[in-house]
């Protein structure tokens, strides 16, 4: 009997970690249509600017324990050449998670790409808070596999600008 009582115990303190545990990028579901555009910001507030979303190049993830995550891209244009040259696009997380590697917190994130000459290397994924500071600096390495680079896209667990992609877990 208490050997039974025993397994039970651990079998329930084994599910009890695995619920806990965070979904992992990969078992995300892409939302689309309706839950799609209610997640989609128009504008982005970043260092007193309120900076357009481009829809296009938006991505809406969503756990298994419903927190979702946006990323997608910013039109600066028209913007100063401070801010068109450090932010390219925008991230807001609803639970912590690592990019390429750095833990980030919930929140809302601006970021910035630094691509190497020549662009087949590995660059640089710049990750800054709304007020502007630098939170990361994580490699972004280049993915000449990658069988349809579109401006921004999430595949296989990554963050992928163009061809220089970032693991998210």
């Amino acid at each position: 009997m208490k050997k039974v009582l025993l397994s039970a115990a651990l079998a329930l303190g084994v599910a009890a970690i695995l619920a806990a545990a965070p979904a992992p990028a990969q078992a995300q579901e892409k939302l689309e249509g309706k839950a799609f555009d209610s997640a989609v910001v128009k504008d982005f507030y970043l260092e007193g600017n309120a900076i357009p979303v481009q829809k296009r190049n938006t991505v809406v993830l969503k756990a298994a324990d419903g927190k979702r995550m946006v990323f997608g891209l910013l039109d600066t244009t028209g913007y100063s050449a401070e801010i068109q040259a450090k932010y390219i696009g925008m991230m807001v997380v609803e639970r912590k998670v690592t990019v390429g590697g750095t833990a980030l917190g919930a929140g809302a994130y601006g970021f910035g790409v630094h691509k190497p000459t020549p662009p087949e290397g590995p660059g640089r994924l710049l990750i800054y808070d709304v007020g502007g500071a630098k939170v990361a600096e994580v490699p972004a390495h280049y993915d000449k596999a990658l069988a349809q680079p579109v401006p921004l896209q999430f595949t296989n667990g990554r963050l992928c600008i163009g061809r220089h992609c970032v693991e998210v877990k």
